[in-house]
């Protein structure tokens, strides 16, 4: 049980992350990799001030904000100086790298000594159970602490859910859809279309950073290395979503990325759990991936009979 809840958890966090890569691949239909620097800067911002003595949301704000800025910059380095978004993407990730460890001056930050952000579930958890005594779930024992954390993570999840879908149907929300769908009838209707991605890149950088600022929390360290492959489980959870709730309207959308980086993770937890190597971990989620793009279509191509071809 105890893998079950680390293993939901984490995949609440990273679905932040999930919703991050749908808006940038989905809503702006531009191939952002820069999730892969940005959450581990998120992550490092949120270490290097929670070892400062800075209180846990504060920290956790900046890390978002951090990522935030970040992507905002490889919107900027596409929209205003004509560089292939692909290639923005990569410049900005690349630079991260240095940008990281010089923001956490090496290349690993524990956080177990340090109150962080885990440490207010501790509340949750006392109105749980006065007792403390661990909380019993389907004959299985869970620690007070663990089910807080992982109904906080929820909760937290729901509510960015919630504010994102009401956003993109606001008037500015529209305009970042249009332009993603049709740029020129965007530019049509007065839109500065550069400035929407940079926006919306922004804010899918912003849901990254504030990703890798929670789960280094959750984890108890930073590292340097620990953005890699998050884009590939990004687009997993898009993918694996989309293929649930089989639509792309915005609401199940959002909620198809958040099963879908559940699913996945329990998949890999599930994978840890039978004896998967975990230098195979990398090589295990590239599949995953491949078999979610892959079997919608053959699934489809199976349902459709063939017509037969016209007598002569």
């Amino acid at each position: 049980m105890n893998l079950l809840i680390g293993a939901l958890t984490i995949g609440l966090v990273l679905a932040l992350l999930a919703i991050g890569v749908y808006i940038s691949f989905r809503i702006a239909d531009f191939a952002d990799i820069t999730v892969e620097g940005s959450l581990t800067l998120g992550a490092a911002v949120a270490a290097t001030l929670l070892v400062a003595g800075v209180p846990p949301i504060w920290a956790t704000l900046a890390g978002a904000v951090a990522g935030s800025a970040a992507g905002a910059v490889t919107g900027i380095l596409h929209t205003r100086f004509n560089i292939h978004g692909l290639l923005s993407g990569i410049l900005v990730m690349t630079a991260l790298y240095s940008v990281n460890l010089r923001v956490m001056g090496r290349s690993n930050i524990p956080l177990l000594s340090v109150r962080n952000a885990t440490d207010y579930a501790d509340g949750l958890a006392s109105r749980l159970t006065p007792s403390g005594r661990p909380l019993n779930v389907m004959g299985w024992d869970v620690a007070t602490r663990d089910a807080a954390i992982l109904l906080s993570a929820l909760g937290l999840v729901a509510i960015i859910a919630v504010m994102l879908y009401l956003f993109f149907r606001t008037s500015l929300g529209t305009a970042m859809r249009c332009t993603g769908d049709n740029p020129q009838m965007a530019r049509a209707l007065g839109v500065d279309t550069g400035l929407m991605i940079i926006i919306t890149l922004a804010l899918s950088n912003f849901l990254s950073g504030l990703a890798g600022a929670l789960l280094a929390q959750y984890q108890g360290f930073a590292d340097v290395q620990m953005g890699l492959g998050m884009l590939v489980w990004g687009l997993a959870s898009v993918t694996i979503g989309e293929t649930l709730v089989r639509t792309r309207r915005l609401g199940l959308a959002i909620t198809g990325a958040v099963m879908g980086s559940l699913l996945f993770r329990l998949l890999v937890a599930i994978a840890l759990r039978l004896g998967l190597d975990p230098n195979d971990l990398k090589l295990i989620t590239a599949a995953f991936v491949l078999g979610a793009l892959i079997l919608p279509g053959l699934a489809a191509k199976i349902r459709t009979p063939k017509r037969e071809a016209p007598h002569a």
